[in-house]
């Protein structure tokens, strides 16, 4: 676990005070979303990244995100089982899965699992954002809403690396 714990905000209606927790046993996926949302979203926190199904629950509980970005496969417990886990603590943190798949079973089970929606791994660059917003709003995001590309929204800070 990459966290410290901090005293929890209350649900602000504006977005500003989101926080959000990256659950990945990938180390360069969890640095790939981190740089997604701190790029596109500046003023979103990142409350705290996670390794493992067990870490994650750990790390919800002390942490109390807003929003938990769960990898559906992870060593030990799965992204689906983490899901159940988190949703029956009733903290109301919203939970997006995060995989490489997409079928209609899916999406059946990310739903019984409790989760609110999942982005698709290929997808994550235009739909990462757009779908933590839907969460943030009460919403459910499932890979075939499409919306448009953040990064290139006004508000958004341009990309100015040329590499």
């Amino acid at each position: 676990m990459v966290a410290t714990p901090s005293p929890r905000k209350q649900h602000a209606t504006s977005q500003s005070n989101t926080r959000v927790v990256i659950a990945d046993d990938h180390e360069i996926v969890r640095e790939g979303i981190r740089r997604i949302l701190t790029r596109l979203r500046p003023n979103w926190e990142i409350c705290g990244e996670a390794a493992s199904g067990a870490d994650t629950i750990n790390l919800v509980k002390t942490m109390n995100p807003d929003v938990v970005v769960l990898d559906i496969t992870m060593p030990g417990m799965s992204g689906l089982e983490a899901a159940r886990q988190i949703a029956r603590l009733g903290l109301g943190s919203r939970i997006l899965i995060f995989t490489v798949h997409d079928s209609d079973w899916l999406k059946s089970e990310i739903r019984d699992a409790g989760a609110h929606g999942y982005v698709q791994k290929s997808q994550v660059a235009r739909d990462l954002v757009i779908a933590i917003e839907r969460l943030l709003e009460g919403g459910t995001f499932f890979s075939e809403q499409k919306g448009p590309d953040p990064s290139q929204e006004p508000d958004a800070p341009a990309d100015t690396n040329q590499s």
